[in-house]
Parts: structure tokens; C-alpha cells; sequence
């Protein structure tokens, strides 16, 4: 979508790094917090069900009670769930302004269904609540009976309210697909543009970070409620040690499931990195986050071995930080991949200014010697690969035709699908000759 381009201008290098910072920011929020609601509500939903078959009050109860504390409240659904794919599709415009990545547009479609399933498990949270209210009132006298149909009337309208809880799981989980793989893409320079988003969703990297969000949801739930049931206010709600037991169960369950698969995923994503963005910072923090995951299993293990809930809280916040590690491992990563994009958008970003200070009639005295040491040399060099191809790879087929360098330099393809698309460098017509007739002009030397 241009108008996403026009409502952005160009960042210097600094302002960019801001942007990444609070990316990760806005993510650490979202992710933890889609992360319970899609697990809760799966657990609701499954419990619902089985209660009901069962006539189970101990399910039905933990139905109830699983979607009511993890979901929080509405208003924090918004201000978790929807400000931060707001605020992201924001920032991914102005990372990736003037590419031809449709990552922002994609985003908008992922906020679209995720604001829907948000709604939807909202209005299954409250109905839960509802049944619960409708369920415990008995009429007895027969001079009530008016009152009792009524009653049995809203329960039964109550109970279709409850089916807004499935549409709901089905919206969410389209919008996190869209979102994973909006957000995974980005990172992969060679696919900007190349595929629309119902194709990207299927591609083995972003199923990979897919499965890795399923695991990140399952131990997270299942560390939320240990904290949310057994540490948070010393789990006063749990008076009953059949519920207490049967919780402790379910958590403890899910729990070992999602820790035990996480490290699987996190290792996998090692590989769909791509290869020019794999660094030290990458295995530094992927390592951390293994070492965090198997602390949380110790926790989790000595606490099932001795019955012993003291360590009911740990589990989540070591969860949440082995979580924290990989969100940053992933904002490295994408750093890395738009290297070349970010030096772009400063040289944008110093034309621009250079305009609003008056500057900008010296434009055409800057050298291509200059431009080349500012600008091209973060990405090429004449005799090695850096980010793009060396030049002594690149020139021999421009010799006697410097009107196509220019014409490339000022409107860049991706010629050689083994290197990430080369971004607009936002040259003038003086400046891309300039440059142009230098690296030709050092090449043959």
C-alpha cells in the first residue's frame, strides 16, 4: 500500500536503531500476551467440551477460570493485543520505506483478524462468566415460574454466546500466522515482493517460527497458571484440593510439553536464518534462551518430583526471559538483513535535511569517492563480498555502457538471487554519475 510510504520519511542511522529497539519493545508485549490468550482459550474451549460430556463441574470450573485470568480484561486486550500490531505496522513502514516489501500491508491484514478473534474470545470469556451466574441460580417456587423461564430462556442464548470462543481461536490464529509471517519475512531480503502473503504463510521458515509459537504458547500458559493460581495472592482462590490438584495437572502437563519442545524450535530457527545475518549476537542469545528453558525445566521437574509449588513463580519469569532473549535474537537478525536498507534511508535522510538547511545546492559537489566511502562501502567492496557481490564480479558487464550503472544505481534490481536486493540508495542524477564513473573508473585501474 503507497500511502503507508507517504505517511513516513526517511530516519538517519540513529533514529533507525530507535525503531529496532522499540520494535522489540511493542513485541515483548504482544507476543507474551497473544501467547497466553490463544492458549487459555484452546484450554477453555477443550475443558468446556469435556466438562459438558462429562457433567465434570471441576472442568467446567477451570474452563472458566483459565480464560477469565489469563485474558485479564478487555482494555488490556487492547492495549497488548491491537496497539502493538498498530504500532508495529508504523514501524515496519518506516524500516522498510521504498522497498518493494509489502510487509506493513500484510500486517494490516493480520490486525484485521486478530482485532476480530480478540472481540470473539472476549465475548466467550464473559458468557463463561455468564453460565456460571446462570447456573447457580434454582428456582423453586411455582409461583416463579415466569421468572424461570426467562431465566432459562437467557441461559440458552448465553450458552450460543459460548460459540464465539471457537470462531474466535480460528481468527486469532489466522492473524498470529499472518503476523509470524509478515514479521519473518522482513528478515529475508529475497523474498520482499516475490510472494503474496498466503503463499509466504506456507513457506518452511515461517512455519518453523509458527511451530515455535505453539511451544512458546504452551509453556507459557502453562507457566502463567502455576504463577496466576499457585503464587499470585498464595492461590487463595484454591480451596478445593480435587480443583487444586486437577489445575496443578493441566499446568504441570502443558507445561513440560512446551518447555521440552521449545529448544527443539529455537535450535531449528538457527537454520532459517539467512546466511549473511548470522553473527556472535545470534548463538549468544540463542544460547541463553536454551539455558533459560532448561532452568524452567528444572524448576518445573523439581516441583512435580517433591510436590513442592514454591517455585510456582520462578517458572514463569525464566519462561518469559528465555522468550525475551529469542525476541531480541530475531531483531538481530532482521538488523543484519536490512543493513543495506537502513544506509539508504540515512543517505535519504541526509539529502533531506541537507534540502531544509539549504544545503542542497552542495549536492552536487560531493565526489564518488565520497559517496562510495559513506554509502556503498557498508555493503560492497571491489575485491571481496561484504553484503552485496564484489564489484570485480559485477563491472565487466557494464564496460563501455556506464549509462546502464547509472540506470541501475538510480533504480536497483535483484539480478543475482544468491545476494539480498539491493535498496535505492535515493542518489540524484549528478550523484549516480558520479559514483558510477568512480567504481568504474577504480575497477579498471
Amino acid at each position: 500500500m503507497d500511502f503507508l510510504d507517504k505517511l513516513v520519511i526517511p530516519q538517519s542511522a540513529e533514529h533507525i536503531q530507535l525503531l529496532h529497539y522499540l520494535l522489540i519493545l511493542i513485541l515483548f508485549l504482544f507476543i507474551p500476551f497473544v501467547s497466553l490468550v490463544f492458549g487459555s482459550t484452546i484450554l477453555s474451549l477443550y475443558y468446556k467440551i469435556k466438562g459438558i460430556k462429562e457433567s465434570n463441574d471441576i472442568k467446567l470450573k477451570f474452563a472458566k477460570d483459565v480464560i477469565e485470568t489469563l485474558t485479564i480484561n478487555k482494555s488490556i486486550g487492547i492495549i497488548l493485543g491491537i496497539v502493538p500490531v498498530i504500532t508495529a505496522i508504523l514501524i515496519y513502514a518506516q524500516l522498510l520505506q521504498g522497498t518493494n516489501a509489502n510487509i506493513s500491508s500484510y500486517l494490516i491484514f493480520s490486525l484485521l483478524f486478530v482485532s476480530i478473534g480478540l472481540i470473539l474470545i472476549y465475548i466467550y470469556r464473559y458468557s463463561m462468566s455468564f453460565m456460571e451466574i446462570y447456573n447457580s441460580v434454582k428456582i423453586v417456587d411455582p409461583q416463579e415460574e415466569e421468572i424461570a423461564v426467562k431465566i432459562s430462556k437467557y441461559r440458552n442464548a448465553n450458552i450460543r454466546l459460548t460459540r464465539s470462543g471457537y470462531y474466535g481461536i480460528i481468527f486469532l490464529f489466522i492473524g498470529i500466522w499472518m503476523f509470524i509471517a509478515s514479521t519473518a519475512v522482513a528478515s529475508y531480503p529475497a523474498m520482499w515482493g516475490e510472494y503474496k502473503i498466503l503463499y509466504m504463510m506456507f513457506f518452511w521458515k515461517v512455519l518453523s517460527h509458527l511451530f515455535a509459537f505453539i511451544s512458546v504458547s504452551l509453556a507459557l500458559t502453562g507457566a502463567a497458571i502455576f504463577f496466576t493460581f499457585f503464587y499470585w495472592e498464595g492461590g487463595k482462590h484454591l480451596k478445593d484440593n480435587a480443583y487444586k490438584d486437577f489445575v496443578k495437572k493441566v499446568a504441570a502437563g502443558i507445561s513440560f510439553t512446551g518447555t521440552l519442545s521449545m529448544p527443539l524450535f529455537v535450535f531449528t530457527d538457527i537454520f532459517t536464518v539467512p546466511e549473511n545475518s548470522l553473527s556472535g549476537s545470534i548463538f549468544f542469545y540463542t544460547t541463553l534462551a536454551l539455558i533459560l528453558l532448561f532452568a524452567a525445566y528444572l524448576f518445573l521437574y523439581s516441583m512435580v518430583k517433591n510436590s513442592d509449588l514454591k517455585f510456582s513463580g520462578h517458572i514463569f519469569i525464566v519462561v518469559l526471559l528465555a522468550l525475551f532473549m529469542l525476541i531480541v535474537r530475531d531483531q538481530k537478525v532482521l538488523q543484519s538483513s536490512t543493513e543495506s536498507q537502513t544506509v539508504a534511508m540515512n543517505t535519504r535522510y541526509e539529502i533531506m535535511m541537507a534540502e531544509l538547511t539549504g544545503a542542497g545546492n552542495e549536492k552536487a559537489a560531493i565526489s564518488g569517492e565520497q559517496i562510495y566511502k559513506n554509502i556503498c562501502s557498508s555493503c560492497h567492496s571491489f575485491d571481496h563480498k561484504v553484503v552485496g557481490p564484489p564489484y570485480n564480479q559485477t563491472l565487466p558487464k557494464y564496460e563501455g555502457h556506464i549509462d546502464r550503472l547509472i540506470a541501475f544505481i538510480r533504480n536497483p534490481t535483484q539480478n543475482n538471487p544468491g545476494y539480498p536486493p539491493m535498496p535505492n540508495p535515493g542518489l540524484t542524477p549528478t550523484e549516480a554519475d558520479s559514483i558510477a564513473h568512480y567504481i568504474m573508473a577504480t575497477y579498471e585501474k
